[in-house]
């Protein structure tokens, strides 16, 4: 079958590999209909994100129809329409039990402190191979799939994947209530549905900052109030714009590739801030290459109002360990952050997009055939205009 396999950083090809069988009673073989390419899947082909093992096949994001289940998966059978969650979890272990499936015990064959496994990780996620293939075995199928109703479709159900219940999971993070304010930075996919996710739960008013003209269109389309920070300082325009308190809560929906201001890079960016704006680097201190956070990391905390809360759903690495910690401290804030439990949320967000209050197939902006998916990845990863969001079809 074809699959989209990592080589090594920068180096990702189109190969021919064996199919995948069933292993254990609890697999299940899904042929794809669906795949996409996801921010997180760049992390690793630019090696921010390090780890990875040559010949995974990349992909977390599926919507397929089962083609065969093992002995012990007994709520599917052959020729099920199914949406796969991105994270994999048992589904008996305390923290599957609890809802924390993003940290199932079982799961991760480096045992119980692996952290996190899902689709076309790094090797300490397991590795699994991805989904951006004609076919993929599904482990502990039983609680790694969800039937699709007729009504919803291939594009619809895709983001069920991962992207909607990330987002819907930043926003519940955030302790969203009805009247907040929220300044979500980045509008890529997470972005966007981040926004949908803050209305859902009654934010009064929505700020999204990012510099890609298209996408803050996009955003503004959903009601959201603009910043281009390539045009306006975020912070200084959203304590503007909120009588200089700032907002109740902020979402970092972007990660360790944020960009900055004149294509600069994070490290370069914040050692002039700290020079021009000295007042705002408390320690005194240069950021030093390799130590500075996130340009929308520190962005969503300066920009939070005193007792406010931030939530993380960008992806950044364990090797990373900066954090604006002593801002945080003494402005009381609250800082939640970690991977979605993904099958926590997609019986919910199903239901709510069969009800039709929102249109996920409208933020699927390109349809691309297995054959062209490498240059998918390269309009993808430059955020060329109309590149949001990527759908693979494996045919």
């Amino acid at each position: 079958m074809k699959a989209v396999v990592f080589h090594g950083v920068g180096d990702i090809r189109l190969d021919e590999v064996d199919d995948p069988v069933i292993q254990e009673p609890t697999d299940a073989i899904v042929r794809i209909t669906t795949s996409a390419i996801c921010g997180t899947d760049l992390h690793f082909i630019r090696g921010t994100v390090s780890g990875m093992k040559p010949g995974t096949v990349l992909g977390h994001e599926g919507v397929g129809v089962v083609e065969e289940v093992g002995n012990d998966v007994r709520n599917f059978k052959a020729g099920d329409r199914v949406v796969i969650p991105s994270t994999i979890a048992c589904g008996y272990c305390s923290y599957c039990r609890a809802g924390y499936y993003a940290q199932c015990d079982t799961v991760n064959p480096h045992g119980k402190q692996g952290g996190t496994s899902f689709y076309g990780g790094p090797e300490p996620t397991g590795p699994f191979d991805g989904l951006q293939a004609e076919k993929a075995r599904i482990p502990f199928a039983a609680v790694n799939l969800f039937k699709l109703p007729d009504d919803v479709s291939d594009d619809q159900a895709i983001l069920l994947s991962d992207i909607f219940p990330t987002a819907y999971f930043g926003a519940e993070l955030a302790d969203i209530k009805k009247g907040h304010s929220v300044a979500v930075f980045g509008c890529g996919p997470v972005g966007q549905l981040t926004i949908v996710s803050a209305k859902l739960m009654g934010a009064g008013r929505v700020f999204a900052v990012d510099r890609r003209p298209d996408r803050l269109e996009e955003a503004r389309k959903q009601g959201a109030e603009i910043i281009n920070f390539e045009e306006d300082d975020p912070v200084e325009k959203i304590r503007e714009l909120t009588g200089g308190i700032g907002v109740d809560c902020a979402i970092d929906a972007v990660g360790v590739d944020a960009e900055c201001p004149h294509g600069q890079n994070a490290d370069d960016f914040q050692a002039e801030r700290a020079q021009v704006a000295p007042e705002q680097n408390p320690d005194g201190e240069l950021w030093q290459p390799g130590k500075a956070p996130s340009q929308s990391l520190r962005w969503a905390t300066e920009a939070l109002a005193k007792a406010g809360t931030l939530s993380i759903i960008g992806v950044y690495p364990p090797n990373d360990t900066t954090f604006p910690i002593g801002m945080a401290m003494n402005r009381n804030l609250t800082i939640r952050m970690g991977n979605c439990n993904h099958r926590s949320y997609i019986p919910k967000l199903i239901q709510i997009v069969r009800s039709g209050s929102v249109d996920l197939s409208s933020f699927i902006k390109k349809q691309e055939d297995m054959p062209s998916v490498l240059d998918a990845y390269k309009q993808f990863d430059t955020r060329q205009p109309g590149w949001l969001k990527a759908t693979v079809i494996p045919r």
